[in-house]
């Protein structure tokens, strides 16, 4: 089974570049974040024609996540449980319905910034309840991947200029420390067991020529539980997509597991 996780930054907008890059990387599931729409305006049509199944958690203009599937969803999860006055749509979780099944979450982490602050407490508190969700399914001893823009640079070596990004919210030490906590319960970072290359990135903001500088972070990761990681057989960053015509400011990241 190959597995994507894709930050789109508006699918509305840059509908044809997805269309696109999806035919070139040919996935079984997509992982999208950052659609900015809402669930009725998703583009069904033009992904069911690609051949997906689509579960969609969307929010008009801003978040939004999302699975794409072309095997069947079961027990669809629309939204992070353990708050329900949060009304932001960051989290969508299924089961794959393959001949040997995987359970799949898509997230889009808060941001956080600025730090401290207000935002900075929700990203926190929100990664709290992520590692609670994560822990009750770790005991169904199940293949289960939590996938998606995570908002975390788990690392220095994991950032163009560590000393420039050191007190963002994306790399401050708690941030990184409820990562590793979540990595704790039980599960492998994917790029980390697969590669483990320095400075290798998934996102290049738009301004100042980052992406031809290379000045760039790896926040979009994928979370395997123990079953997952032992049918982990390699990872990619696909870079190419960020030179596209009107692309996202972040790119695939595709896994290969054993079907």
């Amino acid at each position: 089974m190959k597995l994507a996780t894709w930050n789109v930054n508006s699918i509305k907008a840059r509908l044809a570049t997805v269309l696109e890059t999806l035919r070139q990387i040919d996935c079984d599931v997509i992982c999208l974040q950052e659609i900015k729409c809402e669930t009725d305006a998703f583009p069904y049509l033009e992904l069911e024609d690609l051949g997906y199944n689509c579960a969609v958690l969307g929010q008009k203009s801003y978040n939004g996540v999302a699975l794409l599937s072309k095997f069947p969803l079961d027990e669809i999860v629309k939204g992070l449980p353990g708050d329900d006055g949060d009304e932001q749509a960051r989290y969508i979780e299924a089961v794959i319905c393959a001949d040997n099944p995987v359970r799949i979450a898509s997230l889009y982490l808060p941001n956080g910034n600025p730090a401290p602050g207000p935002k900075y407490d929700y990203k926190l508190a929100w990664m709290k309840r992520l590692k609670a969700r994560a822990t009750e399914l770790l005991e169904h001893e199940e293949s289960f991947i939590i996938s998606g823009d995570y908002n975390v640079i788990p690392r220095d070596i994991d950032c163009w200029d560590p000393e420039l990004w050191k007190d963002d919210a994306l790399a401050r030490p708690a941030t990184r420390a409820a990562f590793q906590e979540l990595k704790f319960l039980g599960f492998s970072e994917a790029f980390e067991v697969a590669d483990n290359r320095s400075h290798q990135y998934t996102f290049w903001d738009y301004q100042g020529g980052a992406f031809t500088k290379d000045h760039g972070v790896r926040i979009d990761h994928h979370l395997l539980s123990p079953q997952a990681a032992d049918r982990l057989n390699s990872v990619k960053i696909y870079r190419k997509a960020r030179a596209a015509t009107k692309p996202s400011d972040h790119v695939p990241v595709i896994i290969n597991i054993t079907d």
